[in-house]
């Protein structure tokens, strides 16, 4: 071991020892406003003549079920109909390979009505 003069210190740990930190350099950024910043994401337009709960999952119901021109007739389901029925019979359409998914809808929904009501009374 070499010889140190008192005054100078010797570590073992020298990477442990405190450095002087770098400095920081910053990019230089270009601001966008925010309207280009909104057009980047396309937000999805939600009906506004629809005010009740029910209306929406009627057009919901048209949608996935690929039958718009029967928009009220769902929307009268959606009313009048328990959604539990409502969401079962849909389910069953989802699942299937069927070409008519509206036609297997409404099929399947009076079964389920007439199962509900025979079990019920």
């Amino acid at each position: 071991m070499p010889r140190v003069k008192n005054s100078q210190k010797i570590s073992l740990f020298d990477d442990l020892s405190p450095k002087k930190p770098e400095p920081i350099v910053r990019q230089k950024t270009d601001f966008t406003s925010t309207q280009d910043l909104l057009d980047k994401y396309k937000f999805r337009e939600q009906n506004k003549h629809i005010a009740h709960e029910f209306q929406g999952f009627g057009c919901y119901l048209a949608e996935t079920l690929a039958d718009k021109k029967h928009t009220a007739l769902y929307i009268k389901l959606a009313k009048t109909v328990s959604r539990g029925l409502l969401e079962r019979a849909l389910q069953f359409v989802i699942d299937s390979t069927a070409d008519n998914k509206a036609k297997l809808f409404m099929w399947k929904l009076e079964q389920l009505k007439k199962n509900y009501e025979a079990s019920d009374h």
